[in-house]
């Protein structure tokens, strides 16, 4: 899933410390990293209080964890870090295939920005595929993620005092180019324990086409949203086509007809109805697509403390949408389509905490 090769950086070099339990993996993996020059090894070391430590002493640009087992220490380690000394981590794990294993969304949802499986031969093209994603992952900020669960009586949905749900909903928008986007999304947020709201710029005629499509790659369930019906953790809802869907109190999903706008479905109706009745705990994504449609709305998420995400000019079709809401301020980060599943699943587990 990582882009075309990338060229080594020029000027600083990328700061990387291993953590892994076994020596010859740390050794192999220092050796990988430096091949092409412009990647440094802070230094190796085995898992535990004297990793956190050693973190938090050198700050690296980068933490590499390899994991070989499914004790929870990893995911322990990768919410201490990220508690107190936040770095993109990248896991390399032996017991995942992909990241929708059950241990890859563990990692993802404990803090870390990428998964990836332990191979069980290296070979040139993986070598050189690792260092792409080191790169990547050096040049995306990151913020302090302390977990927590709020205690309340199973299923309820916790609210604020504005009568806002505190149960975090996810806000995606696309237009030119996004149906591959949305495949590539949707594939990656197995786990997510939020509902997620689908607006696709496109003619009433291709709905069904587009829901066939989703449904066959989504790791979450799909449906076409239907009016009044109540949004469930866990579910993917597309808008239809000609209709705008909102996010109503309660979790309720209202479709619409008015205001008549360029587009039916508009990102603008559903971000800002996800900014008055989430607040936030909402997560704001745009796509690819032409215009500016979402931009306005973004920012209104991001004005009501919600987490808002665009995907990144290199890996857009058309780069509108996105570039329109950076330029208004309404994007916290721009990411590569490929990482914004796991982008999603952190933000996510925030919004609900």
């Amino acid at each position: 899933m990582i882009g075309p090769a990338a060229a080594p950086r020029s000027g600083k070099s990328i700061r990387v410390l291993i953590i892994d339990d076994l020596p010859t993996d740390r050794a192999r993996l220092a050796r990988t990293l430096q091949s092409d020059g412009d990647i440094v090894s802070l230094g190796q070391v085995a898992t535990g209080p004297a990793a956190i430590g050693r973190v938090a002493r050198e700050h690296p640009d980068v933490i590499l964890l390899g994991l070989s087992t499914t004790d929870g220490s990893g995911q322990s380690l990768i919410e201490q870090v990220m508690a107190h000394t936040p770095t993109p981590i990248l896991v390399l794990s032996t017991q995942i295939e992909n990241r929708q294993s059950p241990g890859a969304v563990d990692a993802l949802v404990a803090g870390a920005l990428d998964v990836l499986p332990a191979p069980v031969r290296w070979t040139p093209d993986l070598e050189a595929g690792l260092r792409r994603t080191v790169r990547q992952l050096s040049r995306v900020q990151t913020i302090r993620h302390p977990r927590g669960v709020l205690a309340r009586p199973p299923g309820a949905v916790p609210t604020t005092p504005s009568g806002r749900t505190r149960q975090a909903v996810v806000a995606l928008a696309a237009s030119t180019g996004g149906p591959k986007a949305l495949a590539t999304v949707l594939a990656g947020l197995g786990g997510l324990a939020a509902p997620v709201l689908v607006v696709q710029h496109l003619h009433p005629d291709f709905t069904g086409g587009l829901f066939d499509w989703m449904t066959r790659v989504s790791a979450l369930p799909v449906e076409i949203a239907v009016h009044d019906q109540v949004a469930r953790p866990g579910r993917v809802y597309l808008a239809p086509g000609g209709r705008h869907l909102r996010l109503g109190a309660g979790l309720r999903l209202v479709l619409a007809s008015t205001p008549v706008t360029i587009h039916q479905p508009s990102a603008n109706e559903l971000f800002q109805s996800v900014a008055r009745n989430a607040g936030s705990a909402g997560v704001g994504v745009i796509l690819t697509g032409m215009g500016d449609d979402g931009a306005a709305g973004l920012l209104e998420m991001h004005r009501a403390n919600g987490q808002t995400l665009g995907q990144d000019e290199e890996s857009c079709a058309v780069f509108g949408m996105p570039r329109a809401a950076y330029r208004l301020g309404a994007v916290s980060d721009l990411l590569s389509v490929d990482l914004l599943a796991a982008a999603i699943l952190r933000c996510a587990a925030r919004g609900t905490a």
